[in-house]
């Protein structure tokens, strides 16, 4: 596998990419910050330039959904936003008594159960300042050895080349110094188990907030063994976010492999025998769900294994095109303002090519533009990424259709051969008595009724 590019952005770069970002989105409309969810969407579909350069400049795709004329339904609605933070207050009640009690319980039987909690405060003047003020009372907190709950920390981590702040629900610090995400969300957990679907979604957005803390993790290695010098925690408030090449990168898990461990000290070296940290305080792969018990608002939890989901996230990422390569091949004068006249905005948005397949519907707001003008091109892929794998290297529908009519494509071709054969025995079927009302092989009509009688087999 190709290693990923890791120089180090020079600073006039960073500012120069920074500045860049601001024109595409406009120089009055504010930066739509970019959450977990968002990256693990991101990272599900990382061809999408498109998404990659709207997230990284931060546009508000919703509003510009709307602008484009086809306004989008995908977010959370005001009811179950309210739902979830009146849950969560519930949960981090008494300073997170009842979540400490559900982390020993399910991951950290072993240790003393928490009798009382430690709450650090974690405000600071902006992100970069939040993101200093984590990292400074997770160092404290794993030096102290005793239960710690973070209450919404602030996380940063390089999206294809732009930072990205995230603010998991909470962190927690157990007395062995390793770091535990939890995770709390309003849908319930009915005997014991829950929506597979909606525990999929937590997973990868919690494989996010993982990445994340192993970043973090990593730079408090270089720190000094055991409880924090006043030197380090100096170093530690600086309201700096550092650059992200600077950062160690840790191996990747596998699901097949043992559970990741932290990396062993190297001794023998000047930093070990002088006392230097080497080892970087543990981030756990199994993550807390805590969700409603069956119909009540009474807080269960179920332990989460997001080792798999972690390693297909960081290795999508790690695929994502640098956003300041896609912004340098954009037309001079590109912006997504949602104050454009339409024409000018859709053709902005058209200037940057897009990856669409069904999956987008439930993942992205700009879903319903980018599946009208799929259509529109008659891309295999709206038809789903199963059946545009299979089909090789035919494209469109039209292709598809003169294939299997035998019109063009290399009979030697598998896919080309498959479409015939099917073909023919469609028109055996049709020729035996099959209804009128069947839609002939040769239209777009008949691929996508025969695609979606497939996916529903």
């Amino acid at each position: 596998m190709r290693e990923p590019n890791r120089e180090r952005v020079p600073p006039a770069r960073r500012t120069g990419l920074r500045q860049r970002l601001a024109e595409l989105r406009g120089p009055e409309v504010p930066p739509q910050p970019l959450d977990a969810r968002a990256l693990a969407a991101l990272a599900a579909n990382p061809g999408c330039k498109r998404r990659a350069i709207l997230d990284g400049a931060g546009v508000n795709k919703a509003v510009l959904a709307s602008a484009l004329g086809s306004p989008s339904a995908f977010g959370q609605s005001q009811f179950a936003f309210m739902r979830g933070n009146a849950f969560e207050a519930r949960v981090k009640a008494d300073g997170g008594a009842e979540l400490l009690r559900l982390v020993h319980e399910k991951l950290d039987a072993g240790a003393e159960p928490p009798t009382t909690g430690t709450v650090p405060d974690l405000s600071a003047v902006g992100p970069e300042g939040r993101t200093a003020r984590t990292a400074l009372a997770l160092r404290e907190a794993t030096d102290a050895g005793v239960w710690t709950l973070l209450d919404h920390p602030l996380l940063a981590l390089d999206v294809a080349g732009s930072p990205a702040f995230l603010e998991p629900d909470a962190v927690v610090v157990h007395p062995d110094g390793s770091w535990t995400v939890v995770e709390i969300k309003s849908f319930p957990m009915l005997d014991g188990s829950a929506d597979a679907a909606k525990v999929g979604a937590a997973a990868r957005q919690a494989a996010v907030y993982v990445l994340a803390l192993e970043r973090v993790a990593a730079r408090l290695g270089a720190g000094p063994e055991g409880r924090a010098g006043d030197a380090a925690r100096a170093e530690a408030t600086l309201l700096t976010v550092p650059a992200p090449s600077d950062l160690p990168t840790a191996a990747l898990a596998t699901p097949t492999e043992a559970p990741a461990e932290t990396p062993s000290e190297t001794l023998g070296t000047p930093g070990a025998q002088d006392g230097i940290r080497t080892r970087p305080p543990e981030v756990r792969h199994t993550v807390l769900l805590v969700c409603p018990k069956d119909f009540s608002n009474l807080p269960t939890a179920s332990a989460v294994d997001v080792r798999k989901q972690r390693s297909v996230t960081r290795r999508q990422l790690d695929r994502l095109t640098r956003i300041e390569d896609i912004a340098d091949l954009l037309p001079e004068g590109t912006c997504f303002s949602p104050d454009l006249p339409t024409a000018d905005l859709t053709a902005a948005v058209e200037s940057v090519p897009a990856t669409y397949a069904p999956e987008c519907l439930s993942a992205c707001e700009l879903a319903f533009h980018c599946r009208d003008r799929s259509r529109a091109e008659g891309a295999v892929t709206s038809l789903g990424r199963s059946l545009r794998a299979e089909l090789g290297g035919l494209t469109t529908v039209d292709d598809v259709l003169s294939a299997a009519r035998g019109e063009t494509g290399d009979p030697t071709d598998p896919a080309v051969a498959a479409l015939r054969r099917a073909a023919a025995l469609r028109a055996e079927a049709l020729g035996s008595g099959a209804g009128p009302g069947a839609e002939p092989l040769g239209s777009t009509e008949g691929l996508r009724a025969e695609a979606s009688g497939r996916a529903a087999c």
